[in-house]
C-alpha cells in the first residue's frame, strides 16, 4: 500500500484505470509549463528537494572548522480533492460509457492552471518562477492582435542580444491566445503561422497565465523536478460519494534568468 490509499477505495481496477484515462485525457491540453521547461523525474513520493550544487557558509562550530549548508529547493505539493458519485461508479463497473466524471475534469483543470502558474509565476516563500526571475524589462502586447508580431520580435531580439538562442516557444493566456487563433492578417494569411515562423517553435495555450511569455527551447535553462507526478488518491468514502484528490510534488530551478521575457498585458 502506498500514500495514495488506492486500495481502500471502494472502486474496481477497472474503473481505476477510467479515472486514470481520465485525468490523463484532461491533464495533457492544460499542463502548458511542461511543454515550456526541461522535465526531471519522477523520483518518487519521499523526494523532497532538489539539488542545486551550491553550499553557504553557517558558522564556526569549533576553532578551525567551518560549516557549510547544502542549498537545496525544497519540494512543493498541490492537490486537488473532488467527489463521484457512488451510483455512477457503480455504473462505470457495469459498463456505462457516459459516466460523469466532471468534477474529474475539474479538478485536472484547477491542478494543471496550479502548475503553470507556478513554474511562470511563481509561489510566494517557495518557488522562484519564470516571469520574476527574468531580468529583461516586460514588453506590452497591446489590445490588438496585429501588433503581437511586432512585439514578439522585440522579444526574441532581446533574447539573441542577450546571447540567449532559440528555438522558442510563446506561451499566451486564453485570451490572448484566442485573439491569434481567430485573427488572419492582410491576404487572410494566419497570424498564428506568423508568429511560428518569428519563434521557429510552438505557440502554447496556457491556462493560469494572463499575457504571454517567450522562453527559449535549447534546454538547460528552467528544469522541472518532479518527485510524485500528478496521480488520483482516495481519501474517503460514504454510501452517497467517493473522496478522491489529484496530487502531485515537484520542485522548479531557474538556471538562466535571462532565457525568457516577458510579454504583458
Amino acid at each position: 500500500m502506498n500514500h495514495l490509499l488506492r486500495s481502500l477505495a471502494p472502486i474496481s481496477d477497472r474503473t481505476w484505470e477510467l479515472l486514470d484515462n481520465e485525468a490523463r485525457e484532461r491533464l495533457a491540453p492544460a499542463l502548458a509549463a511542461r511543454k515550456l521547461v526541461d522535465f526531471s523525474g519522477p523520483f518518487g513520493w519521499e523526494y523532497s528537494a532538489t539539488n542545486l550544487g551550491r553550499v553557504e557558509l553557517s558558522g564556526w562550530p569549533a576553532e578551525g572548522v567551518a560549516a557549510r549548508q547544502r542549498k537545496v529547493l525544497p519540494v512543493i505539493e498541490l492537490r486537488a480533492e473532488f467527489t463521484l458519485a457512488a451510483a455512477e461508479l457503480a455504473d462505470a463497473d457495469r459498463g456505462a460509457d457516459d459516466v460523469d466524471l466532471e468534477p474529474l475534469d475539474r479538478a485536472a483543470h484547477q491542478i494543471a492552471l496550479g502548475e503553470n502558474a507556478a513554474v511562470l509565476n511563481g509561489v510566494d516563500g517557495a518557488i522562484t518562477g519564470i516571469a520574476e526571475a527574468t531580468p529583461h524589462d516586460r514588453i506590452s502586447l497591446g489590445e490588438n492582435p496585429e501588433g503581437y508580431p511586432r512585439e514578439v520580435t522585440a522579444a526574441v531580439d532581446r533574447l539573441l542580444s542577450s546571447g540567449v538562442a532559440g528555438p522558442y516557444a510563446l506561451a499566451l493566456g486564453p485570451d490572448p491566445y484566442k485573439k491569434v487563433v481567430q485573427t488572419a492578417e492582410h491576404g487572410g494569411y494566419p497570424l498564428v503561422e506568423h508568429l511560428h515562423k518569428i519563434i521557429d517553435g510552438p505557440v502554447v495555450w496556457t491556462p493560469g497565465l494572463s499575457g504571454g511569455v517567450l522562453v527559449s527551447l535549447r534546454g538547460g535553462d528552467f528544469t522541472l523536478h518532479s518527485g510524485q507526478d500528478l496521480s488520483v488518491g482516495y481519501d474517503s468514502h460514504d454510501r452517497d460519494g467517493v473522496r478522491l484528490y489529484l496530487e502531485e510534488s515537484f520542485s522548479f530551478h531557474v538556471a538562466t534568468p535571462e532565457a525568457a521575457v516577458v510579454l504583458g498585458q
